[in-house]
């Protein structure tokens, strides 16, 4: 199961958004020939040692491209703004943005971990200069990135400066913080346009971005910008990465954002030719793109059609029947159901099939709120939250999900593959399966010799959440506490967060519907993990230190880890912050997983883009 992420905000993600291993059982596809099941033996979520299978099992590269055809994409969820570059965040909007969208760099498609998870230059002639105290970075565009516009027109250093300024507006719903950060100024700009009336005009918010400046942005000639940071950033440039960072058109400014019917321009090597919302989107050929201005991204197919309404509880099945019959050729924000795993790995793996890494991903996990008064505030003692961490039964949760070879037993925050991982075990029982005796005496030893009782708020409009909920209910009960679910539908956010102020309800002490996914993969991004989930001075409360768990150490070891000048220091200090968090039983780490992917036989050159968590559709060709 693949989690969706919200790259355009922080948003705690449920077990059940993804609806990927759904209860159903779909059509299992014929088994070409593959590779053998040592696919799936050695450590599958050692980023260090994947083998090669398993970022190209499915890959399909045969042949010299062939150039045209119509690639069929299909799921059951829309985009999420309307496809505003600044806005977009669900799985369906990272997808299509990568074929509309450039930003000054990017990571390449590879099936090598590695390089697909390094930083490249995309619109700019190459990797920026940065002063010799890592506080500015110059950026030159390179010539003939041109925009759709009618004539097409050279995008500019201004373009760059006025995407990243978008993300302020108050009708995005987009994820600032980054950049307010980050860069010089940038936190005042965003502040005073954050609090915007939503309904202001396109006229209001054009001449507040163009009446303010931004210190630490900086355009001196139309093909030159310098950003100005407050302090070092080891992970900048991929912040810079992120679609959030997108271009933006002068044109943009006549329009009030996420406003259905806005036009969508271009400068990749697709553009948007219809978005029926709710139903089908369709991108064809962007004329003023070229080629040679474009190291990243090609333009092998001649269309992309995407269907967004595959109806019913039901959809990943059918996606996947159609992946098998071709009736369609990728999938959006659906996954390869359970059921259908072991017919694809065994006894060889089936070649139009592969397994993915998101380095990072947390989901599901069991979540206190130490701010509960219940129980004579017993969550908010450290004792009692280490007792509990001894009660999941981990493996049992892995199955519920697909079993072992997609998931793993999770017992810290920061999972395989991310900055900051090394293996924290301060919890350990035998095979990961819990320790119910265990449990039950530290309880007593805290005071609470004859149990208690739990409030679990979870999701029950998806069997994933549900069966999540079942057994850390049968769990919980074997060491004496007594779990009481307060059902919600998927929705239920709305419990944590009320006009993005921190909201606690008393009736609630736990939820064991919620996950994390990080905004982007690779070597250096725990600013997108950890701080997200406990730092308790961060600046979105409700959104994602949801229990209220709040240690000034952990706090200080974000702050410096942010500010460190390379990604070995920060990577140091993060997992220091791990450790403090583990140590204080901050939450209950279950599992992390990995992304099973389907594609049709007539795709060729399906390489995995972590960002989307999907294939990246500008690599892929058609057998004709």
């Amino acid at each position: 199961m693949a989690p969706m992420r919200k790259v355009a905000q922080r948003v705690a993600v449920t077990a059940a958004s993804a609806v990927a291993l759904a209860a159903c059982s779909s059509t299992i596809a014929p088994t070409p020939t593959g590779t053998t099941p040592s696919c799936v033996s050695g450590s599958v979520f050692n980023p260090g040692d994947f083998h090669p299978c398993w970022l190209a099992a499915n890959v399909n590269y045969v042949g010299a491209p062939v150039l045209g055809g119509t690639l069929r994409l299909e799921g059951d969820e829309d985009v999420s703004a309307f496809l505003d570059p600044q806005g977009e965040g669900g799985p369906v909007g990272i997808i299509v943005l990568r074929a509309y969208t450039r930003q000054l760099v990017s990571n390449p498609a590879s099936t090598k971990l590695v390089t697909a998870e390094s930083i490249v230059p995309d619109a700019a002639t190459g990797m920026p200069t940065v002063s010799a105290d890592g506080l500015a970075y110059t950026f030159h565009i390179k010539s003939g990135v041109m925009w759709n516009t009618t004539p097409p027109r050279q995008v500019t250093s201004q373009d760059f400066k006025r995407g990243i300024e978008r993300n302020c507006d108050p009708n995005l719903d987009a994820n600032p913080s980054y950049y307010m950060a980050t860069i010089a100024g940038f936190a005042s700009f965003c502040t005073t346009f954050l609090a915007m009336r939503s309904d202001s005009s396109a006229v209001a918010r054009a001449t507040y971005i163009n009446g303010h400046d931004v210190s630490g942005i900086q355009t001196p000639d139309s093909s030159t910008i310098v950003f100005s940071l407050t302090q070092p950033a080891s992970d900048f440039l991929y912040i810079l990465a992120l679609p959030l960072a997108s271009a933006a058109p002068i044109e943009d400014l006549s329009y009030v954002p996420v406003t259905a019917g806005n036009p969508i321009y271009s400068d990749g090597p697709y553009q948007i030719a219809k978005y029926d919302v709710a139903h089908e989107i369709d991108l064809d050929h962007n004329p003023a793109w070229r080629q040679s201005t474009d190291t990243i991204r090609h333009d092998y197919v001649s269309n992309i059609d995407i269907k967004l309404d595959v109806p019913g509880s039901g959809a990943p099945e059918v996606v996947q029947n159609d992946l098998v019959t071709g009736a369609t050729d990728l999938e959006t924000n659906t996954r390869v159901p359970a059921e259908d795993v072991a017919a694809l790995t065994s006894p060889v793996w089936n070649a139009q099939y592969g397994v993915f890494p998101l380095a990072g991903v947390s989901v599901p996990m069991v979540r206190f709120n130490v701010l509960s008064p219940n129980n004579n505030g017993a969550l908010a003692d450290k004792q009692v939250r280490q007792a509990l961490e001894y009660a999941i039964n981990k493996v049992a949760i892995n199955n519920i999900f697909g079993g072992s070879s997609l998931n793993q037993p999770l017992n810290q925050v920061i999972g395989p593959g991310a900055e900051g991982y090394g293996p924290i075990d301060d919890y350990p029982t035998t095979g990961n399966e819990g320790d119910p005796g265990k449990c039950t005496s530290l309880l007593s030893a805290a005071g609470y010799p004859n149990g208690m009782t739990l409030t679990d708020t979870y999701e029950d409009d998806q069997p994933l959440p549900v069966d999540v909920f079942q057994e850390v209910k049968t769990d919980f009960g074997k060491c004496g506490v007594t779990v009481v679910g307060m059902p919600a539908d998927g929705d239920h956010f709305d419990i944590f967060q009320s006009a993005g102020v921190l909201k606690l309800p008393t009736t609630w002490d736990i939820t064991s519907s919620t996950g994390w996914g990080p905004d982007w993969d690779g070597p250096a991004n725990g600013r997108a993990i950890l701080p997200d989930l406990f730092d308790g001075a961060y600046g979105i409360p409700g959104v994602g230190d949801l229990g209220g768990y709040d240690d000034k150490a952990v706090d200080t070891l974000v702050n410096q880890a942010e500010r460190a000048t390379t990604i070995t220091a920060a990577a140091k200090l993060w997992h220091q912050a791990d450790e403090q968090v583990m140590r204080d039983a901050a939450f209950i780490p279950l599992q992390t997983e990995l992304t099973p992917l389907f594609r049709s036989v007539r795709v060729h050159n399906a390489i995995f883009d972590a960002l989307s968590g999907s294939y990246d559709i500008t690599q892929v060709w058609l057998s004709r």
